[in-house]
């Protein structure tokens, strides 16, 4: 029997370690001092009368009456904020709020379509919805979806360390792919297009942010064909930035095709004619694992399947 209540400060604190891994990183999600954290912890071993964490040099990590007890703390975190959002104000006007995060690379072709989509499915008397769209990096977003900040994730399949308490679904691969603008001399120049790959560390390279999965990706492409980087790289996840940058520069940008896909379609940016196999990435739904979607979540889950099967049966894979 408990003496004394586990208040929601305790569950939190519980989850974030559990999810980090560490209580510094914990300590920095929930804007307290590790010391805080650490006296949060024992408070709560104290209450339920044994030890949920082993801490050591890899970090804290659960016992196994901590993963039973994981398992349980999130439900009911859970269901304390389903509680909250079913009489929020959004609720009492008749109206179902989505959020969801998405990698920057892949907003760009999905987000208007779904958003498209959406209006369709209100206009014939379907469930009318807001969405909240949150885009980053895909730590992050899987971050902000265990802390329940985020209904859904579409994003890259990541480390299995990543995906306690989170499931995985499928839903298209796509390439990389090598842009640049419409006269690049790599397309002009007969000397410099004969060999491209070779003639690549003449311009700046535009690249995903290091510590991404996308940005292993591609550095595994020089790698498999025995190329160094160019001296000059710029880094970045934003597409609006290196869209511009690479219509109005000589630099060559490697990125997800999704990214830039409205642009080469537009001949605002021309792919280079290199053989991108082997680049393909998975990107898929992450949803927590014990989460059941609500009404609105399901509509806004059934038309990302329905532009995913789109995109592949139209090859773009």
């Amino acid at each position: 029997m408990i003496d004394e209540p586990i208040k929601f400060r305790h569950l939190q604190c519980f989850l974030a370690v559990a999810q980090h891994g560490s209580l510094q990183k914990a300590a920095d999600v929930l804007s307290i001092t590790q010391p805080a954290v650490s006296k949060t912890l024992k408070e709560l071993e104290a209450m339920v009368a044994v030890r949920l964490f082993e801490r050591g040099r890899r970090g804290a990590v659960l016992t196994r009456s901590g993963e039973a007890f994981f398992r349980h703390a999130s439900a009911s975190v859970n269901a304390l904020r389903e509680a909250v959002a079913s009489v929020s104000p959004t609720r009492q006007h008749g109206q179902a709020v989505v959020t969801l995060g998405v990698l920057p690379t892949v907003a760009p072709w999905l987000m208007p379509q779904l958003l498209q989509h959406l209006d369709q499915v209100a206009a014939s008397g379907g469930l009318a919805l807001s969405l909240r769209i949150h885009t980053d990096h895909n730590p992050a977003l899987l971050t902000q979806l265990r802390q329940r900040e985020l209904d859904l994730v579409i994003g890259r399949f990541a480390e299995p360390s990543h995906m306690l308490g989170l499931t995985f679904e499928n839903l298209y691969a796509e390439p990389l792919v090598l842009a640049v603008r419409p006269g690049h001399p790599l397309l002009q120049d007969a000397a410099l297009s004969a060999h491209l790959l070779a003639h690549l560390s003449a311009f700046t390279l535009l690249l995903p942010l290091q510590g991404t999965a996308i940005r292993l990706t591609a550095d595994n492409f020089f790698v498999t064909r025995g190329l160094s980087q160019p001296p000059r790289t710029v880094e970045t996840l934003a597409v609006s930035v290196a869209r511009s940058y690479t219509a109005h520069s000589d630099a060559v940008w490697l990125t997800p095709v999704s990214a830039a896909q409205a642009d080469l379609n537009t001949g605002v940016l021309s792919a280079l004619p290199v053989s991108m196999n082997g680049s393909e990435e998975l990107v898929g739904l992450t949803l927590r694992a014990d989460a059941t979607p609500s009404d609105a979540q399901h509509v806004v889950l059934t038309a990302i399947r329905q532009l995913a099967a789109a995109r592949r049966q139209q090859g773009m894979t």
